[in-house]
């Protein structure tokens, strides 16, 4: 059974930073592309970063320069630093597989002075 587990989400000022994590069960987690997508309150799921299983990585031009996904295949963890937040940073995160779209059950980032 595949389970995702995020975790890292906390309450943090604009412009402080946050690495979330998420750990991968359940699947040969390596060999899958991955990515993080959020849902800020009231709107859908927005794409914000993809890794490929070789690495390469994709951001949406709103996190672009701001944000790092990078993944540890000996930990079976995916990760999102996040730098120089701001206010519409604030959702909810979810790491899931890029193939079937399946996700944890997110944690929450909230950015506010």
């Amino acid at each position: 059974e595949v389970q995702l587990v995020e975790s890292g989400g906390g309450l943090v000022q604009p412009g402080g930073s946050l690495r979330l994590s998420c750990a991968a069960s359940g699947f040969t987690f390596s060999v899958y592309d991955m990515k993080w997508v959020r849902q800020a309150p009231g709107k859908g799921l927005e794409w914000v970063s993809t890794i490929r299983s070789g690495l390469t990585t994709y951001y949406a031009d709103s996190v672009k320069g701001r944000f790092t996904i990078s993944r540890d295949n000996a930990k079976n963890t995916l990760y999102l630093q996040m730098n120089s937040l701001k206010t519409e940073d604030t959702a909810v995160y979810y790491c899931a597989l890029l193939v079937s779209g399946t996700r944890g059950q997110g944690t929450q980032v909230t950015v506010s002075s």
